[in-house]
């Protein structure tokens, strides 16, 4: 039997699953669901959270798996921007989470691999009047989840902004005053909207907005989520930031990479900018240890 194997069957919707048999992983990919990984079985591990009534129901936003934030992550004041002179509006994390994304193939060469695209359409440009096209290639191999990115301006005349990032929900069946291996030196309290020292350690559980790591050197992070269970996530460095975040009484934490802080679109700070025909690329990877 191949090492590797990629199937696909009828869950609501139509979600491919991804195999590595030699180290008992699996990923389950739905793409018309925002192009979403909705399971993440590692080293016989399941990492992530999923509540399964709002992946069954379209009109909800889901909550768990790995949600991609593209073009934005996080939310807009009064949820618009001006760019241009032009104002838009735009919901909480951008339009690739909430869009169809096209399968464009599958591998089994080396990997177990699937590759989506999503381009831009007339519903994205009325609130994001760019050009885009996003490859995006899950591949399991070696027990990690690898998620390459490519982010293309088709544009021919204007530098396209953007500052994506991932929102996985991790289960976690412990106290969520969680050690996060990280040379971060202070995060951004949400909740108070101060910046705090970083002392190795966070407790989400008595608070209701997230908080973001900052300050960090190295592209890596890395905590427990249950009993001899840790673990790693490694990024490109243009994710500059790590967002952490909880729902109180649920068993799961988010660990997020983002490019930007929210409102970047108007603060305009700190954009990713892509030149006219030009594309930015970047590999964000999932592991566990045991």
């Amino acid at each position: 039997m191949n090492n590797f194997e990629v199937r696909q069957f009828q869950d609501t919707f139509t979600v491919y699953e991804l195999q590595e048999h030699s180290t008992s992983s699996r990923i389950l990919v739905c793409p018309e669901r925002g192009g979403i990984v909705i399971g993440c079985q590692l080293h016989g591990e399941e990492l992530f959270y999923l509540d399964k009534s709002t992946f069954e129901n379209p009109a909800s936003n889901i909550r768990g798996g790995n949600p991609i934030l593209f073009p934005i992550a996080g939310s807009l004041k009064d949820g618009t921007y001006v760019w241009n002179d032009k104002t838009y509006k735009m919901g909480q994390h951008g339009v690739a989470r909430l869009a169809s994304w096209e399968v464009v193939g599958t591998s089994t060469e080396n990997e177990a691999s699937i590759t989506l695209r999503l381009r831009a359409n007339e519903e994205t440009m009325n609130v994001y009047p760019f050009n885009f096209e996003l490859v995006f290639t899950y591949a399991l191999v070696d027990g990690e989840l690898h998620t390459r990115q490519q982010y293309r301006n088709l544009g021919e005349t204007e530098s396209m902004p953007f500052y994506s990032g991932f929102h996985p929900y991790f289960a976690i069946d412990s106290s969520k005053n969680i050690a996060y291996e990280s040379d971060a030196t202070s995060y951004l309290d949400f909740n108070d909207n101060v910046v705090k020292p970083y002392l190795g350690y966070i407790d989400m559980e008595p608070l209701v907005e997230s908080v973001c790591l900052l300050g960090a050197k190295k592209s890596e992070i890395s905590f427990p989520v249950r009993k001899d269970v840790r673990i790693r996530l490694r990024y490109d460095d243009l994710f500059k930031y790590m967002v952490i975040w909880t729902v109180k009484d649920r068993p799961f934490m988010c660990v997020e990479p983002w490019m930007g802080l929210p409102d970047e679109l108007n603060n305009k700070q700190e954009l990713v900018m892509v030149e006219p025909d030009g594309e930015v690329n970047a590999n964000f990877i999932i592991s566990c240890q045991k």
